[in-house]
């Protein structure tokens, strides 16, 4: 290392106060003292020569340099993790940490009891699974094993296919009866599903964009909830507050969950990636086998749910 090279503590505690805007909700996350934490951003200001943050009543406020610099802390992080990650265990043993990523309905309905035999299986395993919408950076190393639901258009992955996992229209029961539609499912068109109570994204971002671009009869519908979580939006169907777009799958496992404009399906291509460097590791290729066997499994229970 050289003399004059910033720790990357410095960078990692940078990264916390970019995030939390203030010194001492950053020290809260690191578990430090508010004055350590004032401590490494003087420090990392004098080392790198610069100004990161001006004080103001709202709090720190990132100057356009910090702004600058947060892409290349960000991959410093990655590559501090992936080191540790490499380091925890043996390449040939099922045993130290495996960072996964995937969406949050994913890592939150699908993959619990995947992951949890798993780790019964190989009980040096660790799991990090990191919920997010975005599509990680896997060549980055930002995870090692991510499930997606878009083909991956990075080189040097390992990539397994599942295929489409559909979602389609569902409401409640007794959604559909408060709304006057109980025992009517059937007779819901296009015109009336637009009259319900439906619940969407709040913003409207690429992916989004897209769907609604595949489904112009709701296009300008009026969305009685906005919330850009598909967690969010998969509970408010469930407490009965309307319609929404919900995987075959999971409305099959939820009992009351009606489907609506049977004949309507939007496709999710679903695939498992892996970095290539990873391939000789047992315990990544132990956690992208169980990955890639229980979304199959899965995908097969959604087809299935044809009638759901």
């Amino acid at each position: 290392m050289e003399k004059n090279e910033p720790d990357w503590n410095l960078y990692r505690t940078f990264l916390a106060v970019m995030e939390c805007g203030s010194l001492s909700a950053a020290a809260r996350v690191l578990g430090l003292t508010q004055p350590t934490v004032g401590r490494h951003v003087d420090e990392l200001q004098d080392h790198l020569g610069v100004v990161l943050f001006t004080r103001s009543q709202a709090g720190l406020v990132p100057t356009d340099t910090a702004i600058s610099l947060l892409p290349h802390a960000t991959a410093v992080q990655s590559a501090a993790r992936g080191l540790r990650r490499a380091a925890s265990g043996d390449v040939g043993s099922v045993r130290g940490t495996v960072r996964v990523t995937a969406a949050e309905v994913v890592g939150i309905e699908i993959l619990p009891p995947v992951l949890t035999q798993l780790r019964r299986d190989h009980p040096d395993l660790e799991i990090e699974l990191v919920l997010s919408n975005r599509v990680e950076n896997l060549l980055r190393r930002d995870a090692d094993i991510a499930v997606r639901m878009v083909a991956p258009e990075q080189g040097a992955l390992i990539a397994k296919h599942i295929g489409n996992i559909d979602l389609g229209f569902h409401a409640m029961s007794d959604y559909l009866d408060h709304a006057g539609w109980r025992g009517r499912e059937g007779e819901i068109g296009w015109d009336q599903l637009g009259k319900l109570d439906l619940i969407g994204f709040d913003t409207v971002s690429a992916d989004v964009r897209a769907m609604v671009d595949r489904m112009p009869e709701i296009a300008n519908a009026h969305f009685a909830m906005r919330v850009d979580s598909n967690v969010a939006q998969l509970a408010m169907m469930r407490a009965g507050f309307g319609v929404a777009a919900c995987q075959l799958g999971l409305a099959r496992r939820t009992e009351g969950c009606m489907r609506l404009l049977p004949d309507f399906t939007l496709a999710l291509d679903t695939w498992v990636t892996m970095h290539e460097g990873l391939r000789d590791h047992l315990r990544c290729r132990v956690v992208f086998d169980a990955l890639v066997a229980g979304m199959q499994a899965y995908r097969r229970e959604s087809l299935n749910s044809s009638t759901v």
